[in-house]
């Protein structure tokens, strides 16, 4: 059995690391480049990088940013924000990414998952769902930093996803981001059961608690928390000695 993976999450605006609260209202965090460090030396299993405003300020990741995380850890390093073309992921891992994560890009060209996957592999290819329940339309999957519908359910577009080539799932609950009320745990074990691959639960992690049903209630293989860390509200060898305490198999 994998060992259970415990995820930071850099979520970076204007060359600085934010959090909000059901993606808005965000407000800065710190230094992207220190933070990454700290992490790597807190014994952070992976880490990820989201330029939230790229897409929608339509350019592509901060490419010398990235550089300059990736020389200062030593863990596998996930990229996100902008993605739109292999050319863009070539940049990305020759300047230090291990995956790059697609959300927008994959919804308005699904071919470029199976494209991404044909040119670097399945293992490098992570796609990011942003999904939001309402009562009138259940689950749906968001795009554009969390400000457009789709007509995607969420279960069948993360099934689509990985059909085509996706390695791994980061699944972002809107309703629970930023709220520190607990993860998603319906849709997340719905989805972990629905596909092969690997499912990071991202929004919602406010307790050590929430990391362990996440991992025994909703069967994810990650857990990804952003505010909860920057803030040190929360310290991952603290986080990693409890879950070991309940069982779960974490790296420590």
């Amino acid at each position: 059995m994998l060992t259970k993976r415990i995820i930071p999450c850099l979520d970076i605006k204007d060359g600085r690391c934010v959090k909000g609260v059901q993606f808005e209202n965000i407000r800065d965090a710190g230094d992207p480049v220190e933070l990454a460090k700290w992490y790597a030396q807190q014994g952070a299993d992976e880490l990820v990088f989201l330029d939230i405003t790229a897409t929608n300020e339509g350019r592509k990741t901060f490419a010398e940013l990235v550089r300059d995380i990736a020389r200062h850890i030593d863990i596998p390093f996930t990229v996100g924000g902008g993605i739109s073309a292999v050319a863009d992921v070539e940049v990305l891992l020759q300047n230090g990414a291990d995956k790059v994560s697609i959300n927008s890009s994959a919804i308005k060209n699904p071919q470029l998952v199976a494209e991404l996957a044909r040119h670097f592999g399945s293992q490098c290819v992570t796609v990011a769902i942003d999904t939001k329940f309402t009562e009138a339309t259940g689950w749906k999957v968001y795009t554009r930093a969390g400000t457009i519908e789709t007509e995607h359910a969420t279960i069948d577009w993360a099934r689509k996803v990985v059909d085509m080539g996706a390695g791994e799932i980061l699944l972002t609950s809107m309703n629970n981001d930023g709220t520190k009320a607990g993860f998603a745990l319906d849709i997340t074990k719905a989805v972990s059961e629905a596909v092969s691959v690997p499912v990071v639960a991202s929004g919602g992690a406010g307790t050590m608690q929430h990391f362990a049903e996440a991992f025994k209630v909703a069967n994810a293989d990650a857990a990804l928390a952003a505010s909860l860390f920057h803030f040190r509200e929360l310290e991952i060898p603290d986080l990693k000695r409890f879950l070991k305490a309940q069982g779960v198999d974490v790296r420590v």
